[in-house]
């Protein structure tokens, strides 16, 4: 977790640092579902590398917003899931979600 010295002094800069990319907004999206193998989460994240997800998982572990959780099974199962930290996100992607669906239906008005 980044101390708070290490983050912005503006809060909104605060949450963009650390939930702002594309990649990370989606898993968290699927996070909010259910916890997800890694092979899960690359094959509905279309597009994603498995450089770009590992690097996102790490980060996203490291900021204490998911936890990844280490089955003792043969072969070694790895899930990932939102922390309760993590948790206290999903108000922030409902409104997205309202949000964009609200966007889709004024630019399907204003096409007609």
């Amino acid at each position: 977790m980044l101390t708070k010295e290490e983050l912005p002094e503006c809060p909104v800069a605060t949450t963009v640092q650390l939930i702002g990319s594309k990649w990370k907004l989606l898993i968290i999206r699927n996070l909010r579902m259910r916890p997800w193998r890694f092979n899960e989460l690359q094959k509905d994240l279309a597009g994603i590398s498995q450089k770009v997800l590992t690097d996102s998982l790490r980060a996203l572990e490291a900021d204490g917003i998911v936890t990844r959780t280490v089955y003792a099974e043969v072969p070694p199962r790895v899930e990932y899931a939102l922390s309760d930290l993590g948790e206290t996100l999903r108000p922030i992607l409902d409104a997205m979600g309202q949000w964009g669906t609200g966007y889709k239906t004024m630019a399907a008005k204003e096409g007609e």
